[in-house]
């Protein structure tokens, strides 16, 4: 099999196992809770996104990777993830907390959106080798944030129900 399809097939299994992981113990559990309270798990999620930066770092990466795309996706991950963690700061300003997660999905999935561009015309699945360490980032990684961006910007522009807002913040649910 060669190194293109290897990587692919990575990506397309890791999108399958991230939808069966997120579907069955992260969904479950984020449908318990409250519009604020599931969008400050998600926001911990990409408070992570610091980790793109590793694109740039050298011997970690190949010499042979684009420096176009590595740029592009280590600093739209550290806006994200930066986005994420003013979010999480600001939980007691409810506007503000709103505004971040916003700002964070919008930024976020857009990153991702434009890194697949990049990807798919550098030709990235053939230079999949020169990823080295940071191979898993686009396999498991990114399936998990992209899942989490659509289900936040899906809670975003939904209806509240009445139960939603009747629950209290503070209040641990436990099944």
């Amino acid at each position: 099999m060669s190194p293109q399809a290897i990587f692919q097939t990575h990506l397309v299994l890791g999108y399958v196992a991230c939808l069966l992981c997120f579907g069955t113990y992260i969904l479950p559990r984020l449908k318990l809770m409250d519009s604020f309270n599931a969008q400050r798990v998600i926001a911990t999620i990409h408070s992570f996104r610091f980790l793109g930066l590793v694109f740039i770092l050298p011997d970690v990466v190949g010499p042979n990777f684009p420096a176009s795309f590595a740029t592009f996706a280590a600093y739209g991950d550290l806006a994200t993830g930066t986005l994420a963690i003013l979010a999480l700061l600001t939980v007691r300003q409810r506007p503000l907390f709103w505004l971040f997660v916003v700002a964070y999905n919008l930024v976020g999935a857009t990153d991702i959106l434009v890194d697949y561009y990049h990807a798919i015309r550098l030709g990235l699945p053939h230079l999949a080798g020169q990823l080295g360490a940071a191979y898993f980032i686009p396999i498991i990684y990114v399936p998990m944030l992209m899942l989490t961006h659509v289900v936040a910007f899906y809670w975003l522009v939904r209806p509240q129900s009445r139960a939603a807002h009747a629950i209290p913040d503070n209040i641990l649910i436990v099944r």
